[in-house]
């Protein structure tokens, strides 16, 4: 029998019993050994403040329709994105072997039976310690925002919001060969990211576009990538472009976004404002990538010591804590980057 973490609730979490069915000959079981709680999304299912929850996703129109149905309800079960296993039983034709490792995405549960096909896709070097393993979906999804900002050479890339993803971004932007500045509103986030590679830092309490200006002969950053979700940090990225440049919106927003003003430098300087969503790439490289080549190419980088992700992990609690891990990360972000829960 095994376990899964479920919301049963805004801000209530719950653990249920799932059962260890038997394996197919091309199956697999995997034993969670850790599981990383995304601070974006995820928080918005503990919450209750996802919009698939106040609305339904109409998806043959692409659209959100308020008609009173929801899809998924309380209680959600098994939501998390950011998993490493163990093998620890093979179907007869599985063809791997217990012991092995495997990232993927699963859920907060205990176990998981996979298909060995999902698996050999997904395999985690010996050499990798497993906990890096839960960043290979966060991974993924900052490098699809790399893609999406089609960075050049030689250019300045500033990056609102240095939390996970932002610090994952400022790392793949430094590999780019840009020239990377962090903006955030916690002093401890902006040393972070000096230490992972970051060439200035910005606290955004100051006025950022202005200091970004500042650090560019008055030209602006030639990319600007949102990453913290917040509508203020969207319009100061807007204003910290320069002219006819891209601001790359990764940030799962929540609600109204009054903190736009897209009279000012959006319409003034021809910003090129895109949105970056892992459900999909640039329609320009659609016929090359995927979601799982994105996931592969940054565990990749991984493997070859090309990224520092260890200082990225705050706070790591056993399964059963897994509720209070929540609450610190919804009650007091500063104090925290990535949760990790251990198995």
């Amino acid at each position: 029998m095994g376990k899964v973490l479920a919301f049963t609730g805004p801000r209530a979490i719950a653990f249920m019993d799932e059962d260890d069915r038997a394996l197919a000959p091309h199956e697999l079981r995997l034993r969670t050994l850790f599981s990383g709680v995304s601070a974006g999304t995820e928080l918005t299912g503990y919450r209750g403040t996802n919009p698939y929850l106040n609305k339904r996703w109409d998806d043959e129109r692409r659209l959100f329709v308020a008609d009173g149905r929801t899809t998924p309800n309380y209680p959600l079960v098994g939501w998390g994105y950011e998993e490493v296993g163990e093998i620890i039983e093979c179907g007869a034709e599985a063809g791997l072997e217990v012991g092995q490792r495997v990232w993927g995405t699963w859920g907060h549960r205990t176990h998981r039976v996979v298909a060995a096909e999902y698996a050999a896709a997904r395999m985690l070097p010996p050499h990798v310690d497993p906990m890096l393993g839960i960043f290979s979906q966060i991974g993924a999804i900052a490098l699809n925002g790399i893609l999406d900002a089609q960075i050049n050479l030689g250019e300045t890339v500033a990056v609102f919001g240095a939390g996970v993803v932002g610090q994952l971004v400022g790392q793949l932007a430094r590999l780019s060969g840009a020239r990377v500045i962090a903006v955030d509103l916690m002093d401890s986030r902006l040393e972070l990211a000096r230490e992972l590679g970051a060439h200035e830092i910005v606290n955004g309490r100051a006025g950022a576009a202005e200091a970004i200006k500042a650090l560019t002969n008055n030209r602006g950053a030639d990319i600007c990538i949102e990453a913290s979700g917040a509508a203020a940090a969207l319009n100061e990225a807007i204003r910290a472009c320069a002219y006819s440049a891209r601001t790359v919106a990764m940030g799962f927003f929540q609600g109204e976004a009054r903190s736009l003003y897209l009279g000012e430098e959006f319409h003034h300087n021809r910003i090129d404002v895109v949105c970056s969503q892992i459900s999909g790439v640039s329609p320009a490289l659609k016929h090359r990538w995927d979601g799982l080549r994105l996931a592969q190419t940054f565990m990749g980088l991984l493997a070859d010591g090309r990224l520092n992700l260890a200082p990225l992990v705050s706070h790591i609690v056993p399964f059963d804590q897994g509720a209070a891990l929540f609450e610190l990360l919804d009650t007091t972000p500063e104090q925290a980057m990535q949760g990790v829960i251990r198995f």
